[in-house]
């Protein structure tokens, strides 16, 4: 069995990840979404501008990736030799060699690349330090277990350890691990490794939204996870919260539902208890909940409505499209009005175009969906010059509705976002794969090949995104009103 540093990644990110690479039906898994072959591309661009800055004389392996064992022997001539630097050269070792009773076992990494340094090793005066290149903004447990890997296989190559793994982060932010700290953590990663690969120990289902988006698995899991009924589709059921559950033999939502509330309570407290019995309680019996908590800030009726909505993208720090539905109460009009970026340059202008259309109706309530529409407004406001008092007007007029719902109505649903929820209401986005992701990716798009169908794409988006802040917005005054909230 070889155990690879993407294996060993992938088991450190979600262990049930790691045993279907390897053991899965290759047939249930999806295609990979369009945002994660943009995050390798940007990942490859990162790579290359390390390399191209700090690297430039680097030496690299010829022979073929998926032929290893080469590529291993091609590094090692290499380290041997006393180059400055190896890009993408594969460190190997056997840590159990085969038997007739079982298959022999070897780690296999690909550190980004191999640093010399002087000082005694089995090469001469001369050692090498791992430098892994990532694309976070900030080094990540994942991260320093696979740099703590390198360190650990270049220990054996050239008998000595290294003092420290290096981790170039994004905007070339440079990161030492402590491999005293680390390499201990490596060791029980490879044992428990190990031990669910080796013995085919297939981890139970847990859905995580964030953590599972992206994943190519996500769909098989999550069609187990609802003929489950798994209590992690149940909102606020953590990976911690589900142990004690499954300790007081809450395995379902109907079990959560009618556990006992003084056994919960002394497990959870009881805020957390009830918020956990009631959201199962809205699941079962699919219907939205009223809370006793009351509105700060009641949500307005007003002639003229405003829902805003922005798609960005982090990695330009780029507003790209300030979206807006206005809404004439009088004469039941409906306006679209997608201030977009043609070029990233033209940020600064649609903000503009944003602040005139606000000025128009001074009066508007603005409508959003979280609060990255109001910092977003904060952050335009001082990048562009925009006067206090004018920005704090805007900042008054906006109401947040997922605190709103968050606070007020516990939903029949398995999160919160606004997709999930305008969905529960019935409505439904145009475009079904339609995401914030695939908004970026849409946009990456247009800026390549000019293609004016990737902008309307994201146009459509944003203006469903709109539509469904507006739709659950009129539920809420409604809702709001039959409870006497």
């Amino acid at each position: 069995m070889i155990l690879t540093d993407s294996l060993l990644l992938d088991y450190k990110r979600c262990q049930r990840r790691a045993f279907l690479n390897l053991y899965g039906n290759s047939d249930e898994r999806s295609s990979e979404r369009d945002f994660l072959l943009k995050l390798r591309q940007e990942s490859q661009k990162h790579i290359t501008s390390v390399l191209t800055e700090f690297y430039p004389d680097h030496h690299q392996p010829q022979s073929p990736r998926k032929d290893w064992e080469k590529r291993v022997a091609e590094t090692k001539t290499l380290m041997e030799q006393g180059v400055d630097c190896i890009y993408d050269g594969f460190l190997a070792h056997a840590l159990r060699e085969p038997s007739q009773e079982r298959e022999g076992l070897i780690l296999l990494g690909h550190p980004h690349l191999l640093v010399k340094q002087s000082g005694n090793s089995v090469w001469g005066d001369w050692f090498y330090t791992p430098v892994s290149i990532q694309l976070g903004r900030r080094p990540k447990p994942e991260y320093k277990i696979l740099a703590a890997l390198y360190a650990q296989l270049l220990a054996v190559w050239q008998e000595r350890f290294p003092p420290y793994a290096e981790i170039i982060l994004r905007r070339q932010n440079r990161y030492r691990v402590d491999l005293v700290e680390w390499l201990p953590r490596l060791h029980s990663t490879i044992t428990e490794c190990l031990q669910t690969l080796v013995q085919r120990q297939e981890p139970e289902v847990f859905i995580s939204r964030q953590r599972c988006n992206l994943c190519h698995w996500y769909d098989h899991c999550y069609a187990i996870a609802q003929s489950q009924s798994h209590l992690s589709l149940v909102p606020g059921v953590t990976p911690s919260r589900y142990e004690s559950l499954q300790e007081m033999g809450v395995v379902t939502v109907t079990s959560l539902a009618e556990a006992c509330p003084v056994t919960m309570a002394e497990t959870f407290g009881n805020a957390i208890a009830s918020q956990l019995q009631t959201q199962a309680i809205a699941i079962m019996e699919n219907r939205a909940i009223a809370k006793t908590n009351l509105p700060k800030k009641p949500l307005p009726n007003a002639n003229f409505e405003i829902y805003f909505d922005i798609e960005a993208e982090p990695e330009r720090n780029l507003d790209y499209l300030l979206g807006v539905i206005l809404i004439n109460r009088q004469t039941s009009e409906e306006t679209f009005y997608g201030f977009i970026a043609e070029e990233p340059e033209e940020e600064g202008n649609i903000w503009q175009e944003f602040l005139t259309l606000m000025q128009t109706y001074p009066t508007a309530p603005i409508f959003h969906f979280a609060e990255y529409e109001v910092e977003t407004i904060k952050r335009l406001a001082q990048l562009y010059n925009t006067p206090k008092k004018e920005r704090d007007q805007l900042l008054n007029r906006c109401f947040d509705l997922h605190h709103y719902v968050v606070n007020t109505v516990t939903f029949p649903v398995e999160n919160y976002s606004l997709k999930t929820l305008a969905n529960w209401l019935g409505f439904q986005w145009r475009d079904s794969n339609a995401s914030g992701d695939q908004s970026v990716w849409w946009y990456d798009q247009w800026l390549e090949t000019r293609d004016r169908n990737f902008l309307d794409l994201v146009l459509r988006y944003n203006e469903d995104d709109c539509r469904a802040t507006w739709i659950l917005k009129d539920w809420l005054v409604n809702f709001f009103e039959k409870n006497n909230l």
